[in-house]
């Protein structure tokens, strides 16, 4: 049993956003979206979740608290798990805050994550790779979102920043050369993201106002577009091998940033406990964490996990103990 004592507060940084971005662009075509997300709202959960990883991977240097990554999940294959401390494997459950009204209330009364569910997919959990006594970690990241123009201006009159993308949700087949055209007024350095022959490639080029550039590109299919800045003008694509054009105008970028406020380790569980105690919540139940679930999923109490410090502090005392 735990108490909102026990949970570890983290900052999540611009880096931690910077590291989940990165991943998300990677391994959106290669995740299982069981929670039949938008492709947007599915690349900022996929970023929430890097983060969360990233700022705990932080914290453990920070205590010295040894870890490895040798298992951790390459974003072209099924989850394995994310780290692992003391010889066992570590999966890190985390969910996204992302309404104003819920953060605040969680800020304000930490303790109220207490009456949450820890959930895991169902079918997730049955084919887990993990062992009994190989241990869940659960965490909630408090964090808004700006995706459409009207609110992602707001941010970056605020001095926010932002990561603006166009995607091709099943992607553009046949993209090893295009033809792309700006109708702004200044130089804009925009990179394309795809699949060629190596796996995920990214192709940087700075466009001229008004100029045709013809690019001979490493794809077989192009799924995004990311500018630098925003564009003051519309960004037109042509694919001379489909005979296809599309015109991004500069309403229609979508910012994926998650503007991570505050991080809550909240507790450690191991498979084998979880295993025993988990009760089956159905798809659409209303839940702490979602106004309704897409997907069965089994869970406990956040309140029956266990603390997290000593169980850091017993992986550490081990290492120390070793030498």
């Amino acid at each position: 049993m735990i108490t909102a004592e026990d949970f570890i507060h983290l900052q999540c940084t611009p880096e931690d956003v910077r590291a989940g971005i990165a991943y998300a662009l990677r391994s959106l075509r290669h995740t299982y979206n069981r929670m039949h997300s938008r492709p947007i709202r599915r690349l900022q959960r996929i970023a929430a979740g890097l983060a969360v990883e990233s700022a705990f991977q932080r914290y453990l240097q920070s205590q010295h608290i040894p870890f490895d990554l040798l298992g951790a999940t390459h974003f072209t294959r099924p989850d394995r798990y994310d780290l692992a401390l003391g010889g066992r494997r570590c999966d890190i459950k985390s969910f996204l805050l992302r309404d104003r009204e819920q953060i605040r209330a969680v800020r304000r009364e930490p303790a109220s994550l207490l009456n949450a569910p820890a959930l895991i997919p169902q079918d997730q959990f049955r084919r887990s790779p993990l062992r009994p006594e190989d241990v869940y970690i659960f965490a909630f990241l408090a964090a808004l979102t700006a995706e459409e123009q009207t609110t992602w201006k707001k941010a970056l009159d605020r001095g926010q920043p932002l990561y603006l993308v166009w995607l091709f949700a099943r992607g553009w087949p046949h993209a090893s050369r295009l033809a792309l055209k700006q109708g702004g007024t200044r130089p804009l350095r925009v990179t394309l993201s795809g699949e060629g022959k190596q796996g995920f490639t990214q192709k940087s080029i700075t466009l001229q106002p008004g100029r045709v550039h013809t690019l001979k590109l490493p794809f077989k299919t192009l799924h995004f577009i990311h500018p630098k800045r925003p564009p003051d003008g519309p960004l037109g694509v042509h694919n001379p091998q489909t005979k296809e054009t599309r015109v991004i105008q500069p309403t229609a970028w979508r910012n994926i940033w998650v503007y991570g406020m505050e991080i809550y380790l909240t507790g450690v569980i191991s498979r084998r406990e979880f295993k025993s105690n988990a009760r089956l919540i159905l798809a659409g139940s209303k839940v702490f964490q979602y106004r309704h679930t897409s997907t069965h999923n089994l869970a406990v109490s956040i309140r029956s996990l266990h603390p997290l410090r000593p169980f850091l502090e017993r992986v550490l005392a081990a290492r120390t103990g070793s030498k």
